[in-house]
C-alpha cells in the first residue's frame, strides 16, 4: 500500500527527545523494508531524518507565533506535544514563566496553523490528552476536553492519538475525525518482566488493585489477561467541602478478597500527587500483602517525590512502572524505585501503520501479544531482546 505521503515529524517544544527517538526507531524500521525489499521506493519514503524543525517563538509580552523552518508542502505530519512538560519556560515582561498545559496547546495550534494548506494531512500524537480530567459535566463546569477536540477538528485535524485517556468516551466530541486512545497494558507488562526477573503472575500469589471505581475497566483488562483475582477501592468523599477544586477524599474503602501474602500490581492511568497510590499500597501492606507494584501510564508526581522515597524506605512500595510519553523530572528517572517504560519504538510502528492507512487492530489491542508473552516466559524463560515492542 502506498503511503499518504513523506512523512514529517514536528515535535512541539518540549517533546525533542522523544521526537528523536521516535525518528531513530523509524529510521531504522523504513531501512529494513529497502533491504527486504518488502515495499516499492516512493519519494521520500526513506530519509535519514524525519523531523521538520519548528520556532515557537515567544514576544517580550507573551505572545507567540509558530514559524516553521523547512518545507510540509504534500508531507504526512505527525505533531508530536507533551503538553505536561513542565519543564519549559518563556520570558514574559522579563520574568521566566513555565509552559502550563494551556500553554503547551496553544502553541500547537499555532504550528497547526502554519501547516495548514500545505500538508497533505495533519495528525496529532498528544499522549497525554489536553484537559483530559475533565471530560465531563457536573453542575455549572466547562467542557474543555469535549472543545479542544472538536478545535482541533475544526483547524484540519485527521487523526488525534493518544495513550490511555482519562475517559475514552470524549471520542464522541468529533464522531467524523480519527480517534484513537491506546493502551500501555503490553509495554508495562514487558517492562515488569525485564525489571523483576522472579515475578510471577500466577491465581494465589499476584492479584491487581484498582485505586477507584473510574478505573476499575483497567483494572478488569490486567487481571482478565493475567487470569489473576482482582479487588478495588472506592473513595469515600467528604461532599461537604471543596479543595483545589474537588472534594476530599476522607478514607479508601477496599472490596476484594485476601491479599495475604500476595504481590500487588496497582494500576491507573496517572500518578498526580500521589496520595492516593502511597494511601492504597499502606493498606495493602497492613493487610499482609509481599510486595506492592505500581503500574501507570503518566507519572506526573505533581507535589515531587519525596513521599515515595519515604514510602521505598518503609517498604511500602518495590517499584512503580510509568512510561517515557512525558516528561519526568530527573530526580525521578534516577529514583531506584521508578522504572521508566519505553514508548518510541511504538510510535513509530504507529506513525508507520498510520502513513500507509493500514489497520490499527494489531497495535491497539495487545491481547495477543500478552498472551504470547506469558507464553514464553512459562516454557522457555524471558529474553528481553527478543520481545517486541
Amino acid at each position: 500500500m502506498a503511503p499518504v505521503g513523506p512523512i514529517g515529524l514536528i515535535a512541539l517544544r518540549g517533546s525533542e527527545d522523544f521526537t528523536e527517538k521516535v525518528n531513530f526507531y523509524l529510521n531504522k524500521r523504513r531501512s529494513e523494508y529497502q533491504q527486504e525489499q518488502i515495499v516499492n521506493t516512493y519519494p521520500g519514503f526513506f530519509r535519514e531524518d524525519y523531523t521538520i524543525p519548528v520556532e515557537n517563538a515567544r514576544f517580550s509580552s507573551g505572545e507567540g507565533k509558530a514559524v516553521v523552518k523547512n518545507t510540509v508542502r504534500g508531507h504526512d505530519l505527525y505533531l508530536i506535544s507533551d503538553i505536561m512538560n513542565c519543564s519549559c519556560t518563556y520570558k514574559m515582561f522579563g520574568t521566566d514563566n513555565r509552559m502550563s498545559p494551556d500553554d503547551h496547546y496553544q502553541d500547537l495550534k499555532r504550528v497547526i496553523l502554519a501547516c495548514s494548506g500545505k500538508s497533505r494531512r495533519i495528525n496529532v500524537i498528544m499522549p497525554f490528552l489536553y484537559e483530559s480530567r475533565q471530560h465531563k459535566r457536573n453542575a455549572r463546569e466547562s467542557l474543555d476536553c469535549a472543545f479542544a477536540l472538536e478545535e482541533l477538528y475544526e483547524l484540519g485535524v485527521a487523526n488525534i492519538i493518544t495513550f490511555d485517556a482519562h475517559d475514552e468516551r470524549v471520542a464522541n466530541a468529533i464522531p467524523l475525525a480519527g480517534f484513537e486512545s491506546l493502551p500501555t497494558t503490553y509495554q508495562i507488562i514487558k517492562e515488569m518482566y525485564r525489571q523483576v526477573p522472579d515475578l510471577c503472575f500466577s491465581n494465589g500469589k499476584f492479584m491487581i488493585i484498582s485505586p477507584d471505581e473510574g478505573g476499575i475497566g483497567r483494572a478488569m483488562y490486567y487481571a482478565s489477561i493475567l487470569g489473576v483475582p482482582l479487588g478495588t477501592f472506592y473513595k469515600r468523599r467528604d461532599y461537604t467541602r471543596v479543595v483545589d477544586g474537588k472534594n476530599p477524599i476522607v478514607a479508601h474503602e477496599f472490596l476484594g478478597e485476601s491479599v495475604e501474602g500476595m504481590d500487588i500490581l496497582i494500576v491507573d492511568d496517572m500518578i498526580s500527587s500521589g496520595d492516593s497510590m502511597i494511601d492504597i499500597a499502606r493498606e495493602m501492606k497492613e493487610r499482609g500483602a509481599r510486595k506492592v507494584f505500581c503500574a501507570v501510564t503518566f507519572g506526573l508526581f505533581t507535589e515531587g517525590i519525596d513521599n515515595f522515597n519515604k514510602a521505598y524506605e518503609e517498604g511500602i512500595i518495590n517499584k512503580v512502572f510509568a512510561t517515557n510519553l512525558i516528561y519526568r523530572r530527573p530526580e525521578l528517572l534516577e529514583a531506584p524505585w521508578y522504572a521508566d517504560v519505553n514508548l518510541c519504538k511504538f510510535v513509530a510502528l504507529l506513525i508507520d501503520a498510520i502513513n500507509h492507512d493500514a489497520s490499527l487492530s494489531n497495535l491497539i489491542n495487545p491481547t495477543e501479544k500478552i498472551k504470547n508473552l506469558l507464553a514464553t516466559k512459562e516454557k522457555i524463560g524471558l529474553n528481553p531482546e527478543e520481545l517486541k515492542p
